[in-house]
């Protein structure tokens, strides 16, 4: 098993203090350090000090953190190429040291597309399923040989498919809900496949799915790495758990709904012993206050020592 922070940096975060809440993750014990990649905030609310872009701030944590693994839950196949997005990601895994993890999903915040002036076309399973040939093609082709590709929405021809990344096989992770062509893509190209925001049954069928999408094209479905990211607010008590959920924006009633993880280090390790039962090996804690360092820690000290591994 594994646990990792998940954070949502567009609702107002500086690179400093994602800074800090990486590094209060790394001392925490946690495995790993995630974020979103979105370039506005979702919702009312102080936008400053705006955006910060998912690579370029993950290149700064890769130099300035030492063990959690580093990635993006998940990058938007609309913002950038495929090959520049290839060489980004490699680059930063050689900064780290071999640690970075590549999320990519077909990009749902229009809004923000509208916003930024980047193209959001209705379909974008084909974008994504090209990117991810492009991307993994790319880092496959043996050094001293040349990449070519030719698709609906992207083609290209001798492409020195450099740099290579430090890790000899990048994890790639796609996730959804999507009931056909998700699994279908996670079972050729990932590494793991991700459930979130969904209720215990819900995240049961999704597994289903991408197990037997598995099985269809022959691949053992036990290599394919099984998680789920769920909203999170813990603490030992009602009066600060209550505070922590209006922080979200949501009273703690609303927040303590059946699927968030909620509450102190017993209702904890309960929901997620039951994540672990239906087949997840990874979790992802998804805390909204990237400024309470606090919960970082209580999660850490009361929650992780209880959690199977």
């Amino acid at each position: 098993m594994e646990y990792c922070t998940f954070s949502e940096p567009q609702q107002g975060f500086s690179y400093d203090e994602q800074l800090a809440f990486a590094l209060a993750t790394e001392r925490a014990g946690f495995d790993g350090f995630f974020r979103s990649d979105h370039y506005m905030r979702m919702g009312p609310g102080d936008p400053l000090p705006g955006p910060t872009d998912a690579w370029t701030t993950l290149a700064g944590l890769a130099r300035e953190t030492r063990r959690i693994r580093l990635g993006t839950l998940v990058s938007s196949a609309t913002h950038r190429a495929p090959a520049v997005l290839a060489i980004q990601v490699a680059q930063v895994d050689d900064m780290s040291g071999g640690r970075i993890e590549l999320g990519l999903g077909t990009g749902w915040f229009e809004a923000e597309h509208r916003a930024y002036g980047i193209p959001f076309p209705a379909k974008r399973f084909g974008i994504l399923e090209e990117q991810l040939a492009v991307v993994t093609g790319l880092w496959s082709t043996p050094v001293g040989e040349t990449f070519d590709f030719t698709g609906e929405h992207y083609t290209l021809s001798g492409a020195p498919a450099l740099p290579k990344p430090r890790q000899q096989r990048v994890p790639i992770i796609i996730g959804g809900g999507g009931p056909r062509r998700t699994p279908q893509l996670a079972a050729r190209f990932a590494t793991e496949f991700n459930i979130g925001f969904r209720p215990e049954p819900e995240i049961a069928e999704a597994f289903a799915r991408v197990r037997a999408a598995c099985e269809r094209i022959g691949r053992d479905p036990g290599t394919l790495k099984l998680s789920v990211a769920l909203s999170t607010i813990a603490a030992p008590d009602e009066r600060t758990l209550s505070r922590r959920a209006e922080a979200t924006g949501r009273s703690l009633e609303q927040f303590r709904d059946g699927t968030n993880i909620c509450g102190d280090a017993d209702e904890i390790i309960a929901k997620v012993d039951r994540l672990v039962a239906l087949g997840a090996e990874r979790i992802y804690f998804q805390t909204v206050d990237m400024r309470d360092l606090e919960q970082t820690a209580y999660l850490g000290e009361a929650v992780l020592p209880g959690l199977p591994r």
